[in-house]
């Protein structure tokens, strides 16, 4: 390998390695991943991965040998980019491509514009937090209520896509907004859960999946990043917190104390339906394909009703490591059949589980002293949910064997 040959494929490495991290994928699956890709390429890497930094050690030789170190932001979650990235590396190791199409296709790849644009990723956030609200089983106040909230979340959202100073204030600003329309809408209709409106409203931004991912990382004994990733989504539940909890103390201020009249809980028969409403909702939130849209919500769909069936025999918490279990083996198979990443599916579905709004209830209790919700022992069905979730999926691992990497 003459040294432009090496030049050019260490060129194609680091960008990929950051390409990827910018798409979300977890430290681990990256690391190996560019292990993997570094090989089959001719080169030998080592590469150490954080969600804020990335380490690129590349050699073929004693002459040949390189190490790039950058500081990145943490990577958002963009299952389309993700899936045709694979696709690239796929072609270009079977020779369709030559490594400069590769790059160009890559760039191609990195700047491309959401492909669901505006409207219909505001739909999804209203979408989204109107089923969370039915998930949560509420009643239709709520539900409608959340629904508003949602679509109120999203604007902050796409005015933070242009604005940096918006981008650094934005969970906890759409906190405290959230629960200064709460409270307000409370006067005039008194049958609505304040607490439960807030955290539809929100729901999008609570980081049960950062933490599972997190967990899953340590599990791998990627504990550097583990680490960080668990205590940026701690922080990121107190800014939540703190938002809400002015929000609400502001809104008292200006309102007044409203009075609570409970209303009647939306029906089983519409929780079941709020999973496929929700599951439907991540594909254009998370960007994934068209193509693999019917995928990701029958994830959703596997994961909520094998939790559910589990629930009933061995326990809600318990449940959650079937329907962990059961989302892993179908993710690996998915990947199998579709020669596709298994995370196209696999996060799809296991969103559907994570207590990320068991957390946030969880740390209301802790500080308040209210609950939110009637729910015994929380902290210990906090702990023994993370747990099934990431036992569910080591064993699914073990019982069919991811054959991709991503």
């Amino acid at each position: 390998m003459d040294n432009a040959e090496f030049i050019e494929k260490r060129r194609f490495i680091i960008k990929l390695g950051k390409a990827l991290h910018k798409f979300g994928t977890p430290a681990y699956r990256l690391e190996s991943h560019l292990q993997n890709v570094s090989r089959m390429l001719g080169i030998e890497g080592y590469f150490l991965i954080s969600p804020t930094s990335m380490t690129f050690v590349l050699q073929h030789d004693a002459d040949q040998e390189y190490n790039h170190v950058a500081r990145v932001k943490p990577g958002d979650l963009d299952l389309g980019s993700l899936a045709r990235t694979d696709e690239l590396v796929d072609e270009l190791i079977s020779g369709k491509r030559t490594l400069q199409d590769a790059m160009d296709r890559l760039e191609e790849i990195i700047n491309k514009p959401n492909p669901y644009g505006p409207i219909l990723t505001l739909l999804a956030f209203g979408s989204s937090a109107a089923a969370f609200a039915m998930l949560m089983g509420s009643g239709w106040n709520d539900v409608f209520w959340s629904g508003l909230l949602g679509l109120m979340v999203y604007a902050l959202v796409y005015r933070a896509e242009r604005s940096k100073r918006m981008a650094e204030m934005l969970e906890p600003l759409a906190a405290i907004l959230c629960a200064l329309a709460a409270t307000g809408i409370s006067q005039f209709d008194p049958g609505i859960n304040i607490p439960v409106v807030i955290l539809s409203g929100i729901i999008i931004f609570v980081p049960g999946l950062a933490l599972t991912l997190g967990l899953a990382e340590l599990a791998a004994r990627d504990l550097m990043s583990g680490t960080m990733r668990i205590m940026d989504a701690v922080m990121l539940l107190f800014k939540l917190y703190f938002g809400a909890i002015l929000g609400m103390v502001v809104g008292k201020a200006l309102f007044g104390e409203a009075i609570y009249i409970e209303s009647q809980t939306v029906p089983r028969a519409a929780i079941w339906s709020a999973v496929p409403i929700l599951s439907m909702a991540l594909v254009i939130i998370f960007k994934a394909r068209m193509k693999d849209a019917p995928w990701g919500v029958l994830a959703g769909i596997v994961a909520f009703f094998s939790a559910m069936a589990g629930g009933i025999y061995l326990g809600d918490s318990i449940g959650i490591f079937i329907g962990a279990f059961a989302v892993g083996i179908y993710s690996n198979l998915f990947a199998r059949w579709m020669k596709a990443p298994a995370s196209i599916a696999l996060l799809q579905g296991i969103v559907i589980l994570v207590p990320g709004s068991k957390t946030y209830i969880g740390l209301n209790v802790l500080i308040s002293g209210e609950t939110m919700l009637n729910q015994a022992h929380l902290g210990s069905q906090i702990f023994l949910i993370f747990m099934s979730l990431i036992a569910g999926l080591i064993f699914a691992n073990v019982a069919v064997p991811p054959r991709r990497i991503l």
